[in-house]
């Protein structure tokens, strides 16, 4: 591994536990909006919820609409209430993901600049950092929503390293998505390390992550 200055890293399932975080909140929706359910039919709809968010990757709009269409409601829900109701509690679930900050910590306490790059909404992601606790190790945060930028183009890993100080070539990219964080992250010139977690690597991208680990105290074996 070349000489590594700065550290940028993925939010959602790398830092923060998108899998608990969202059926924490899959659970409340399902008992705040849906409480006619017995128990086991509000088990089957929480997992049906979960499949149909396909990991975060669906178009909200979309999910949103299909979600008032499909659930058993009493009475209609229209879908910008539950896009309401999702950005009023969603951040509020937040779960940080197995040893994030012990790494963010070993991180810092060795000198390396540290930035955050997540794709989201302004405010949902600004409330996930916040929540758990992760904003005062960053030296820079970008937010697609913010920026108007969205991983995988190479612009928004290319303004974080401008807002970081260091260079494609020494920094390296820690994220979980092969197209979001690696591919993309290579496409703007530097080495990335892959969180192995809900997805395969797609061979046909013709990238490799220099390394891959299966949780971040990992990590300290390759910086």
């Amino acid at each position: 591994m070349k000489a590594v200055q700065g550290l940028l890293f993925d939010l959602d399932n790398t830092l923060m536990d998108r899998d608990a975080t969202f059926r924490s909140f899959s659970r409340q929706f399902v008992q705040d909006l849906l409480g006619h359910l017995d128990e086991n039919e509000a088990a089957l709809i929480v997992d049906d919820i979960i499949v149909r968010d396909a990991d975060g990757y669906r178009d909200k709009d979309g999910f949103f609409a299909e979600l008032s269409e499909v659930l058993p409601w009493q009475k209609p829900f229209p879908a910008a209430e539950i896009r309401s109701y999702y950005d009023l509690t969603y951040a509020s679930h937040g779960a940080v993901m197995k040893h994030a900050l012990e790494i963010l910590e070993y991180c810092r306490d060795r000198g390396y600049l540290l930035g955050l790059v997540t794709n989201g909404g302004k405010d949902i992601q600004n409330g996930k950092i916040d929540l758990l606790g992760l904003r005062g190790y960053f030296d820079t945060i970008v937010i697609s929503g913010e920026v108007g930028i969205s991983k995988p183009d190479p612009d928004i890993y290319k303004l974080a390293l401008k807002r970081l100080g260091t260079t494609a070539e020494a920094t390296l990219f820690i994220g979980d998505h092969p197209v979001n964080d690696i591919w993309g992250a290579a496409a703007a010139g530097m080495d990335t390390i892959w969180l192995k977690r809900n997805h395969a690597l797609d061979e046909s991208l013709n990238v490799q992550p220099a390394a891959t680990i299966s949780e971040l105290d990992e990590l300290k074996n390759i910086i």
